[in-house]
This record gives C-alpha cells, structure tokens and sequence, in this order.
C-alpha cells in the first residue's frame, strides 16, 4: 500500500467515527430519554476528543508529506486539500478546548430548551456567555491573527469572509424591505382554516419525501421540536414537525429537509466515508433544501398537484381550487419564527442574526444586551414588536450548540438556489408540466447531475457558478422574488 493508501484508510475511520457522533445528535434531538442529557454529554465530548486526536495525529503529517500529488488523479488531490484543510484547522485548537465546547455545548442545548419553554432568557444567558467565550477563544485560535468571525463562517462556507456577505446581505436588504412593505399594502389571500390530522399529515408527508426522490430504504422520517437532516452516504435521516392547523408547517419542512437529504444521498458512491463524501458547504446545502422548498415546492404547477393530494387525503377542507390554494402556500404575513417564514421574508429574518452574532463575536454587543439588540431589530425590520423571547432571541438551537457563522449560509443558499433555478428552467422546457403531475424526476435530476453527485469535490462558489453558467450573484433570486410576488399581490 502507498502512503495516500495508508493515509485514505485512516481518514474512513475518522469519517466513520464522524457519523456515529452524528447520529448521537440525531439520537438526542429525536428519542433519547430527557434524563440521559447529563451522560451525552460526556459521551459527546469523549467521541470529539477521539476525533480531535486522529485528526491532529502526527502520522496524518507523515503521510501528507510523502505524498507526490503528480502520481494522484483530481480526486486523490481533491481528497489531500480537504484532509490538510481540516488538518490545519484542528492543529491549531488545543484538544482540551474542543473537549470542553463539545461538553459544554451538548449541555447548553438541553439548557436552552428549558430557557426557551419557561420564556426566560435570563436562565440561558450565563451558559451562551460561556458558549461565546469558548467560540472566540476557538475563533482567535482559528484566526491566527485574522477576522474572528471569518474564520468560524470558514468552517461552514469555506472562501466566504463576513465583508463579502456583508456587501452582498445590504443589497438584499432594502430590496426585500420594499417589496415586503409593498405586498402588506396588497390584499392579503385567505387563511386556512380548520384542522387536519396529523397521522394523515405524516402519511402525506412520507409520500411527498419520496416524491422529490428521496430513498427510504436508506433514510427515515421521525418528529423533532426543530427539523433537521442528519448523516450522509447510505444513512441519512430527517425529521419533521406537526401541527393540526397548519398543515403546511409539516409539508413544507419535509420537503425543505429532502434537499439537504437528497444532497447527500446524491453524491457518488466512490465518495462514501471520504472528505469528499459530504455536501461541500452550508450554503451549496441551503441552496438545494430551499430550491426543493421553493421554486419548486411552492411553484403554481407543484401546488396544483399538492392541492389535489391535501383533498384526498383531508377531503374538502375548505379552498375553492388550486389559484387560491397556490396564495394561500405562498401568503405573506407576519410573523415571528424564522423556519415558518414565507419565502419574501425569511431572508430578514437571517439578516438580523448574521449582523447580531457579528456584533457578539466582535465583542461589541455583550449578552446582556442581547435581547433588546434582537427586539429593537425585529421592530425596525418587520414592524411590530417581539411577544415573547421563544418568538424572538431563544426561538433557535445554534447558538447554544455554538453554531456561529452558520446563519449566513442560509441566506447565500437561497442566493445560490436563484442561480441554479435559472439555468434549471432554461434547460428543463417542461418543468412546469412535469411538476403539475408530481413529477419532479426531471428537475431532482438536473440537481443531482449538476450539483449533488459532485460532494466536496469542487469548491463552493466554483460549483454553483459551473452549475448555473455564471458567476454568483444576488440578482437572479432578486428578480425570482419580485416577479412571483408582484403577480401573486397585482402589484
């Protein structure tokens, strides 16, 4: 065996421990006792510090530095970068504080939950101060003189910097805030009404998982109090939530998880257990759970067949026909949640956290402000005041899980997806046809082809822009949300 044989069979290994803390994550968020918190989180932090070690072991730089990249193919080197880059980065953080933040942030979660459900932010403000010293100390060490906080956005979308988002975030901002004060003027579409039941939404939900090609003989679908998708290759699972009046709560995460899920079910097989057998970035992931979600899930051709199923699965529940179903799903109204957002507003919703947690990184908003910083945002961006801290600073799990720079990315996938939906549409003539029968064989296809089957071998920006046929930009998504609004509201 040659050294870049030595050094793939290690990395299995590592990749293959990597999964079973995931699915640690997953166990946690999903079926584990309440009562268990305490001991996972020493078995979290016991397993991170397992993989803390083999990623900084001294035979990885051994191997690394007889390898002749010349007697390699694009993928043995594409392999190399991504095991030196990941190298690297655990070199330069001390084993104890990884240890520590795996510890400390598998407890913070069950903290924040507790916080959350009792409306108390102050029982959750000493853990995520603790959580933010551990993250700078880690971010400082990342750093190596560097931004802060763009060596924590690296860990989620390697090449990204704050100051380019930044750039990129503020000419979203009064486009969307303008379109948005625009549609609140309009008349608003109906609401559903009623209630639907939720063995029926699971049923349905399961159908609609398999209908955007997910494969259930290597996945499943459970309930968590927030939807997510966890694992790669052959095991990768995805939750979803329930809720009698809304319906679309259920339907809609379920198809938004499928993209992230799809994603890793796609990439090659060759791939499996390596660095390039994962999705290569939050947002390139963002990007296909929200095309999946949007441009096609709540497409005027894909409700029409959704409105068909709601039917024989709930009965007459009270639309009248499929263009009134079609504004329902896509109504603006306000509200609170980000991952119950609609499409218009959901990126504002990130551009409060992405500056936020800018600011808490830098040093330059402390917790104890926290609250008031997030609630004077939230007014001046939507126009009413925060109820409650579970609708406003506690309503989300990443910062307690020390999630930092991972906001962002849901943005620039959304970014991402308006660039691969125009080059989707202009190579799929029957798109619209084919999603008015269900049939999303052809636009999951392209997806695959173009962006999935390809895991980590192409560096993020590189493979959105050779998968649209241009360079990245915020105009296409843009120009997506203004046609469909201004002719969903007359405007």
């Amino acid at each position: 065996m040659t050294a870049f044989d030595d050094l793939m069979a290690f990395q299995r290994e590592t990749e293959a421990l990597a999964q079973v803390a995931g699915r640690l994550s997953w166990d946690q968020e999903t079926v584990m006792p309440r009562g268990a918190a305490p001991q996972r989180a020493e078995e979290t932090a016991a397993l991170e510090t397992v993989l803390h070690a083999r990623r900084v072991d001294p035979k990885v730089g051994e191997w690394l530095a007889i390898i002749d990249e010349a007697h390699l193919d694009d993928v043995g080197r594409a392999q190399l970068r991504h095991i030196r880059r990941s190298r690297e980065r655990a070199i330069k953080v001390p084993a104890a504080l990884a240890s520590r933040l795996a510890r400390v942030t598998s407890e913070a979660q069950g903290i924040w939950a507790a916080a959350r459900a009792a409306e108390d932010v102050q029982a959750f403000a000493p853990t995520l101060s603790e959580v933010i010293t551990l993250k700078r100390e880690e971010g400082l060490a990342l750093a190596a003189g560097g931004d802060v906080y763009d060596a924590m956005l690296d860990d989620y979308e390697p090449g990204a910097t704050g100051a380019e988002l930044e750039a990129m975030f503020g000419a979203l901002r009064p486009e969307l805030s303008h379109l948005r004060e625009a549609v609140r003027e309009a008349e608003a579409p109906p609401q559903l009404a009623g209630r639907f039941d939720e063995a029926a939404q699971m049923k349905l939900t399961r159908q609609l998982a398999k209908t955007f090609g997910y494969d259930m003989s290597m996945g499943r679908v459970d309930k968590a109090v927030h939807p997510f998708s966890s694992g790669s290759g052959l095991d990768v699972r995805i939750t979803t939530r329930t809720n009698e009046v809304d319906p679309f709560n259920c339907f809609y995460s379920t198809i938004h998880e499928v993209g992230h899920a799809c994603y890793e079910q796609g990439i090659d097989k060759a791939y499996l257990l390596t660095p390039l057998g994962a999705g290569v970035s939050m947002g390139v992931h963002e990007s296909q759970s929200r095309i999946y979600e949007n441009q096609l899930g709540r497409s005027r051709a894909f409700t029409g067949w959704l409105y068909s199923q709601m039917r024989d699965a709930f009965g007459d529940f009270g639309v009248a026909d499929e263009d009134v179903f079609y504004r329902i799903v896509n109504k603006v109204s306000d509200g609170y949640i980000r991952t119950e957002a609609d499409e218009l507003q959901y990126n504002l919703h990130l551009l409060l956290r992405f500056d936020l947690e800018r600011a808490l990184m830098r040093g330059d908003l402390q917790v104890s402000e926290l609250e008031a910083a997030w609630n004077d945002r939230f007014s001046a961006d939507f126009g009413f005041e925060v109820d409650k801290p579970s609708n406003g600073v506690l309503q989300d799990v990443h910062w307690s899980v020390g999630l930092f720079g991972y906001f962002p990315t849901y943005t620039l996938g959304n970014v991402y997806a308006g660039c691969l939906y125009d080059a989707l549409r202009e190579d799929i003539q029957t798109l619209d046809a084919d999603l008015a029968r269900g049939n999303t064989s052809a636009a999951t296809g392209w997806l695959r082809q173009k962006v999935q089957v390809h895991g980590g071998f192409h560096e993020p920006r590189q493979l959105i822009a050779q998968a649209a046929g241009k360079p990245v930009t915020e105009a296409p998504l843009l120009a997506y949300l203004q046609r469909k609004f201004s002719q969903l509201y007359c405007l």
